[in-house]
């Protein structure tokens, strides 16, 4: 064989080589990227303070190809002064807050009256929570001032009490979303919003359905799905879960033009595949789920959060029924009184996560660039 040829031969392996040994480029793996609440039918309660922190769902977050070398950890920063000063903790507890009906006289145990709800609310404000929905909550995008709480307050079945229009198309009186204002209107920074989880009967709006939704959604309120007729998922088929979600979820896309968000499970039961709840092709893609009890939410940047089982805490006083006097919602709101350590506290960067360094160790491991400890 002439030289010239065997020198192209050598060439053309050593090539071929090279081109097999050297790693593929992989998606990028920087610990500061931020967890991606991802797009799709969901989107719309990713609205109002919409930006900042964005966790990833777990089980999604990017995974480095196998011939990479381990990027090093990401570095935690420094805390400001001002974040240390206000001694925030953005991998506390966060109070969901699950309500059912509200009326003038309880009848049934899971009723509150217009008053309890309002001292709750009163209660609330004055102890420096600020009201997110929970599609923020569940994005991580949301915006509360330094040194303040966040807290979600959910609604149960869309019934009359929760809402209503007056003849002059406000929420009448008496209703949450009434009440809710009420207090906002008292107490400046405790911002009017909720998360309503919708069954078919949609507040008894009867030919009032789309202007009231749309009201709800134009004034800050959030939409949620709590299936069409409430059934308990955990002994349907697969085919009889996605038609109780996907029916209400179609109503309230044909009455608003949007998508929701989150879903929180009829009595709290889960169904037998989470993944048949979680998401069906073309009809829902939710990005986070509810159960009903028994204790306050993990922070979203927790590494233990999980986005498809994020627990509430039912309102009621320190009553002997269902283990109130430890668990309902007056019960947690003294324990995170007695113990602010213990509860989410804002840094009010939404760009940071901030937290004491014992708590360093929680932190989920892709938003480790934007720790900030003291």
């Amino acid at each position: 064989m002439p030289l010239l040829h065997k020198i192209a031969v050598v060439v053309v392996i050593a090539a071929v080589v090279a081109g097999l040994w050297l790693p593929d480029r992989g998606p990028d793996d920087s610990a500061d990227a931020t967890r991606a609440a991802g797009e799709g039918p969901a989107s719309e309660g990713r609205g109002g303070q919409a930006r900042g922190k964005d966790p990833v769902a777990p089980g999604s977050r990017p995974a480095a190809p196998s011939s990479a070398p381990p990027a090093p950890p990401a570095t935690v920063g420094p805390a400001t002064p001002a974040a240390a000063a206000a001694k925030a903790n953005e991998l506390g507890q966060i109070p969901v807050i699950m309500y059912h009906r509200i009326i003038d006289k309880p009848e049934l145990s899971l009723d509150r009256s217009a008053a309890e709800f309002r001292e709750e609310l009163v209660r609330l404000a004055k102890g420096g929570y600020v009201p997110i929905t929970a599609g923020e909550m569940v994005s991580g995008r949301f915006n509360v001032p330094a040194g303040r709480h966040p807290v979600v307050l959910t609604f149960d079945d869309s019934t009359p009490g929760h809402f209503a229009l007056d003849p002059q198309g406000r929420p009448k009186a008496g209703t949450a979303v009434a009440i809710i204002q009420e207090v906002a209107r008292q107490y400046p920074g405790f911002r009017p919003t909720a998360t309503f989880y919708l069954n078919q009967e949609l507040f008894g709006l009867a030919a009032q359905e789309a202007a009231g939704l749309k009201w709800l959604l134009q004034n800050g309120f959030e939409l949620g799905n709590h299936t069409l007729s409430h059934k308990n998922l955990s002994t349907l088929s697969k085919a009889a879960v996605q038609k109780e979600i996907g029916d209400i979820e179609s109503k309230v896309v044909s009455l608003t033009g949007t998508h929701t968000a989150t879903l929180a499970y009829p009595f709290g039961n889960e169904p037998r595949k989470r993944q048949w709840a979680a998401r069906k092709e073309g009809a829902y893609d939710f990005k986070g789920v509810f159960l009903a009890g028994w204790k306050p939410s993990e922070s979203p940047f927790d590494e233990n959060f999980d986005h498809l089982a994020i627990s509430r805490v039912r309102s009621e006083g320190k009553i002997k029924e269902n283990d109130c006097k430890q668990f309902c919602s007056t019960a947690w709101l003294d324990r995170l009184d007695a113990a602010p350590g213990e509860r989410y506290t804002s840094d009010g960067d939404p760009h940071t996560i901030t937290f004491p360094r014992a708590e360093e160790d929680r932190l989920a491991k892709e938003l480790r660039g934007r720790g900030r400890v003291y």
